[in-house]
């Protein structure tokens, strides 16, 4: 790092993500999958090369996060002496018969696995059916989050937006200086006191307070396991956002929509009934963000939506419920806020505790805007970016990963295999919901 700049410190939300990981089945993690379309003159070899010449653009790519001694404030990312960029990017084959269910099974197997000390790992997957090559690239989410992570994936693709390699690698910065940049830290929290409890009041109202109803029990909160099972759904953008416009809501409120009816369908085939599903949608704090300014900056909104009835009116509900909660999470950070209190109840073993018994969620969507225009890597155009997540869910069986990217959305659905066997039902009916508003 550069001596003279500012220290790359964990801000309060990546302590508590990484606090909040420790110790479970499963890591918090993202990632995606770039299909690219290779050339007659595209090797996997030039590519490598190039991921290389990105990776040293990008500081927080060839760092570290180590703790620090008492009094010197947060955990710093360092630059990495030993870093050896053949533990981060290989190139394997795709399992046989090569097609997308095989690739999703490499995927899943990279976001439940081991990382390197970086936090992160890239893979070039050959041997597919169609004769695309595969990145899948995958990122702790202590590292970024889906923006952060986005960014990463734009200057990935544009050099453009890559800032010019810095010396590597920078020394860690002294005990002295770690001491004085947490008391000047210390200083800026104590000029926050007078907005804190407005601020608290306002990330605990994005949740639902402190106590709210319980959920209705069903069978989408079940144990899960540290196994993950991916299947993608795909919808063009502008029909979606035509039909959520018809009914004055947003491609987000949309998706929502489809969500909620596909699993309230799915329950109905189980022989279940709820009327509303409480859901948990991670919404960004950023105006916006560069490959160098990554970590976590998102709040959280929870709220009950109607699952059941015609979706135009469904539609319009789910976006009066989400207008509101979604100004107060983007507002303010629980994660920033409580950090110290979700790190107490991680070290306690409480949090996986109450993971596993919580009735407040019955399932997460997280919705990324991708770019507009397609993007290409190594002169291969980028046919497609497929959004990839795991994370220890506790009872949570079924999550949702949506991005939009070039005039096409993609969902994944991440489930755990063993409590939710009928996957290829729920992504049926995803599809169904999906046509049936555009």
């Amino acid at each position: 790092m550069n001596v003279r700049g500012p220290v790359d410190r964990a801000s309060p939300a990546d302590v508590a993500m990484l606090a909040m990981g420790a110790g479970g089945a499963l890591s918090q993690r993202a990632g995606a999958v770039l299909m690219l379309e290779p050339g007659p003159g595209f090797e996997v070899t030039r590519a490598s090369a190039l991921l290389a010449e990105w990776i040293r653009s990008v500081p927080r790519l060839r760092r570290r996060l180590v703790r620090v001694p008492f009094g010197a404030g947060r955990p710093v990312w360092v630059d990495d002496p030993r870093f050896d960029l053949r533990l981060h990017v290989r190139v394997a084959e795709c399992p046989a018969p090569g097609d997308e269910r095989a690739l999703l099974d490499v995927a899943a197997a990279m976001l439940t696995g081991p990382l390197p000390p970086s936090r992160w790992t890239a893979v070039f997957v050959t041997g597919l059916s169609d004769g695309a090559v595969a990145l899948i690239v995958v990122l702790d989410h202590v590292l970024a989050d889906g923006i952060g992570g986005l960014a990463l994936l734009a200057a990935l693709a544009d050099p453009e937006q890559r800032p010019p390699p810095a010396g590597f690698p920078q020394p860690r910065p002294s005990l002295p200086r770690l001491a004085a940049d947490a008391f000047t830290e210390r200083l800026r929290s104590i000029g926050r006191v007078p907005t804190f409890w407005r601020d608290a009041k306002t990330a605990l109202a994005a949740t639902g307070g402190l106590s709210p109803e319980p959920i209705a029990r069903c069978s989408l909160l079940r144990p899960t396991g540290p196994r993950r099972t991916f299947a993608v759904v795909r919808t063009g953008l502008a029909p979606l956002r035509a039909a959520a416009h018809r009914h004055g809501c947003t491609v987000n409120d949309a998706l929502l929509t489809a969500v909620t009816g596909a699993l309230s369908r799915l329950l109905q085939r189980r022989g279940e009934h709820v009327c509303a599903l409480s859901v948990s949608v991670p919404v960004s704090a950023r105006r916006s963000t560069t490959s160098t300014e990554l970590g976590n900056r998102f709040g959280v909104l929870i709220t009950a939506l109607p699952a059941a009835g015609d979706p135009g009116p469904r539609m319009a509900r789910i976006a009066t419920l989400l207008a509101e909660r979604k100004k107060q999470a983007a507002t303010a950070s629980a994660a920033d806020l409580f950090g110290p209190v979700f790190r107490l109840l991680a070290a306690l073993g409480l949090y996986r505790r109450y993971l596993r018994r919580q009735r407040r969620i019955h399932t997460l969507v997280s919705n990324v805007r991708g770019p507009d225009r397609p993007l290409a890597f190594a002169g291969a155009p980028i046919r497609e970016i497929i959004p990839v997540a795991v994370a220890e869910n506790g009872n949570v069986t079924v999550s949702f990963e949506i991005l939009s990217y070039a005039g096409t959305v993609a969902i994944t659905v991440i489930a755990d295999p063993d409590s939710v066997p009928d996957l290829d039902e729920l992504v049926a009916y995803l599809r169904d919901e999906l046509a049936g508003l555009a």
